[in-house]
């Protein structure tokens, strides 16, 4: 009798914590937002739209509520006045212009939309945290998943997408991504595949980044029907929500310039390819032989079919998405730091970033392994992982599939510590049972490395990185872009990565932002600032620009410098300053250097 009692605090407490697991997935959404609001407390208040799309969706979401069309994406204040082409859509607008429009009766329109940039961001994540709870409650254990919180505190490059003023769409689709594999591990197979179809149409309808990982899931769902006939209504749930949310996303969201035929955002294109994909998958459940080499036939079949249909419907689609021409790939793409591998990173971010979805692949072999015996079990855990596997080989291709692949790879982390803790604590070695728990924990959920790092000396900077970062940090902010506020309306030539930045916080406008369909007013930005002062100038008076501004020693500066030392901004670095360029007095700590356009 002792014995059971002693047993029965543990077993009510668990007990618990499986009945009210929602309610603890809600708390610990809380605390990760008063740790967020924490930590950005100041970048809230100074309006730190750091990134260059944060700053241009809310320059959207502003357009929005003066008025602009729903269907019309078009930047207005950038290149005017045709406007530059966005390929968003309005769907991740609508929670930004809704607290806006709420708040703004309340506390005016700047308090208003420094709330909105600190509370958008951290929605998702709410859906997020249910995303990642629900896959460890069906693969690893009910009671596991407060490890999963564990393992996404220290995902740096996962919380970096949900943290206040980080209001671009990136947490949105990882939210969705994560409620799509924790489609696939669930036993019920209408319910899991609906889950997979509806997150997979919503992301679509926002972007095409994770577009790899939404098809893979839907490959997943396809061998799963391969592996068991009666997986069959999963499929056909998967492939109706797959094509009727397609196409519902893009009557509701798509832009009058994703209305052709363009590859980078959900247009007829793909509209097209889940139309046909979701009726020959649709048309495959309903058949469902019995024997799994027809199955695997007929699936071989629809492939070949819907991929013969995009070869030859969109031939222009089988390249690099984005479209950019050469002479942009050169000039400005392939000098975006997130579209490099992640070995390209040094070695230090690059361990911070790999560490988990390293651990997570270890642990996600652990689960396949202990699931063997358990044939449902082991296909839904196949199906999750393989989304979390290719996130990580990507990490090879793009730094930029990071915060996916961190992601990805909790439930991977939270199997080693679920599995590998107790048998360390169950150790006759007494150094075992205290020591192995915890090496298990760091190790697994990625802690080592991060530990180490924060540990061990930096590198010392130069003087020349030190000024870099000076630049980088100060020229973004309002206090050095008030003087520049301060000078009448124009259109103010800059660097492309300052355009988001100088239209959101001023009343100018700019010649363009990084966005990839505006090739040839980014290639004009680049070859004015590479080539001679005449060039620069006929390129200046191309686009009308009033105002020259430049931040010496910004990163983009680096470029100018390294491949170009002898053209135009080299002679403005160095103080060879054209007769038509007349200078505007800014304050002594100003970041910035302006000039006047004499036409």
């Amino acid at each position: 009798m002792s014995e059971r009692n002693t047993d029965l605090p543990a077993d009510r407490a668990w007990r618990l914590i499986d009945r009210h697991w929602t309610w603890l997935v809600a708390a610990a959404w809380l605390l990760f937002c008063a740790w967020f609001v924490y930590s950005r407390w100041a970048g809230i208040h100074a309006f730190a739209l750091g990134d260059t799309d944060d700053n241009l969706r809310m320059s959207q979401v502003r357009a929005l509520l003066a008025g602009q069309d729903w269907f019309d994406l078009r930047q207005y204040r950038l290149s005017p006045p045709v406007g530059a082409n966005i390929h968003w859509s309005r769907l991740v607008d609508l929670p930004l212009a809704a607290l806006i429009l709420l708040l703004r009766p309340l506390v005016g329109g700047a308090d208003a939309e420094r709330i909105a940039v600190a509370v958008a961001p951290m929605l998702p994540f709410l859906l997020l945290l249910f995303g990642v709870s629900l896959t460890v409650r069906r693969l690893v254990d009910r009671r596991a998943f407060p490890l999963a919180f564990v393992a996404l505190f220290l995902a740096g490059s996962t919380l970096g997408m949900f943290m206040p003023t980080r209001i671009d769409h990136h947490g949105w689709q990882l939210a969705l991504l994560s409620l799509a594999v924790a489609g696939l591990a669930d036993p019920k197979r209408a319910r899991g595949g609906a889950t997979v179809g509806i997150a997979t149409a919503l992301s679509l309808a926002i972007g095409l980044e994770l577009l790899i990982y939404l098809a893979l899931a839907g490959v997943a769902t396809v061998l799963m029907w391969i592996d068991e006939r009666d997986q069959r209504r999963r499929l056909a749930a998967y492939a109706a929500t797959l094509a009727g949310g397609t196409a519902l996303s893009f009557l509701v969201f798509a832009s009058y310039a994703n209305r052709a035929a363009v590859c980078d955002a959900l247009s007829p294109v793909w509209l097209a390819d889940a139309l046909l994909g979701g009726a020959l998958l649709l048309g495959l459940a309903m058949l469902s032989p019995g024997d799994w080499k027809r199955r695997l036939a007929l699936a071989a079949a629809a492939g070949v079919a819907v991929a013969a249909f995009h070869a030859l419907a969109w031939p222009h689609c089988l390249a690099r998405l984005e479209g950019v021409s050469p002479e942009v790939q050169e000039l400005w793409l392939s000098h975006v730091r997130e579209a490099r591998p992640v070995y390209r990173h040094g070695a230090k971010i690059a361990s911070l970033i790999v560490a988990l979805p390293i651990t997570g692949l270890f642990g996600w072999a652990l689960l396949a392994w202990l699931a063997r015996g358990d044939r449902d079990r082991l296909r839904r855990v196949l199906a999750a992982l393989t989304p979390a596997f290719a996130a990580a080989v990507l990490l090879l291709w793009q730094t930029r599939t990071g915060p996916a692949a961190q992601m990805l790879a909790v439930t991977g982390a939270v199997t080693i510590v679920w599995v590998l803790a107790p048998l360390a604590l169950a150790s006759r070695h007494a150094v075992v049972r205290v020591l192995g728990p915890v090496a298990v924990t760091l190790i697994g959920l990625g802690a080592v490395v991060p530990l180490v790092s924060d540990a061990l000396p930096g590198k010392k900077q130069t003087k020349r990185e030190i000024a870099i970062s000076k630049a980088n940090r100060q020229c973004p902010t309002l206090a050095a872009l008030r003087p520049i506020a301060e000078q009448p309306k124009g259109m103010v030539f800059s660097f492309v990565d300052f355009g988001p930045r100088l239209i959101t916080v001023t009343h100018h406008d700019a010649v363009i932002g990084p966005y990839h369909r505006n090739g040839e007013q980014i290639g004009d930005v680049m070859k004015a600032f590479r080539g001679s002062a005449d060039n620069a100038r006929a390129i200046l008076a191309k686009y009308r620009a009033d105002y020259l501004l430049v931040c010496p020693n910004s990163s983009t500066t680096t470029i100018f410098m390294a491949e170009a030392p002898k053209g135009f901004y080299g002679q403005l670095e160095r103080g060879e300053i054209p007769p038509w360029l007349e200078p505007i007095k800014l304050p002594d700590d100003s970041p910035y250097r302006m000039w006047r356009v004499r036409r």
